[in-house]
């Protein structure tokens, strides 16, 4: 069996012993890391915490699951039906080099185009929308259902929230009683 990229479900604030003691049964591991300043009363301090909280990713072959599971720290592969479910190469590929590159990155929740989202800071904060992306531009989609006509506005990701899932038809009268109902 090939070995592939595996999601495995770490105790909190665990990943990085996982993935050494991972590392030194020579299991190769991908914990991806970003740094951030914390603020207390009397000073800030710069720490590095894991990108994905509880999570990390293993190369291996399924045959080496129990021993994967048996380190200290790991709780779980990521499965769906009880079968452990191989992460995408290309997505193991583009973490891996971003975390090599330096630029400043940090969590942010999942978005997908076509969610529902509000725009939670600047001019525009309170505004809700369909996300879409045009080329590299991130936009939500404000529409006036009486006029059957839509705009699109420019948005920085980081400055919108997710409230809903694709619309999938709906109305935008439809959509906002199902949000509220």
């Amino acid at each position: 069996m090939p070995a592939d990229w595996f999601a495995v479900y770490t105790k909190h604030q665990h990943e990085k012993s996982a993935a050494s003691l991972l590392e030194r049964k020579g299991i190769q591991q991908f914990l991806p890391l970003y740094r951030e300043v914390r603020r207390w009363k009397d000073r800030k301090q710069e720490v590095v915490l894991p990108l994905f909280p509880c999570y990390l990713f293993v190369f291996t072959e399924l045959s080496r699951k129990l021993e994967v599971l048996q380190t200290a720290g790991v709780r779980w592969f990521v499965e769906n039906s009880g079968h452990a479910c191989p992460v995408s190469e290309a997505e193991i590929e583009a973490l891996q080099k971003v975390c090599a590159s330096g630029v400043r990155m940090e969590p942010h929740p999942f978005l997908k185009q076509g969610d529902t989202v509000r725009v939670s800071e600047g001019p525009l904060a309170g505004i809700e929308g369909i996300l879409t992306q045009v080329k590299n531009e991130h936009r939500i989609v404000l529409s006036v259902e009486l006029l059957k006509r839509s705009v699109a506005v420019e948005v920085d990701l980081l400055s919108v929230e997710r409230i809903g899932g694709p619309r999938a038809g709906l109305s935008g009268q439809a959509a906002s009683e199902r949000r509220n109902a």
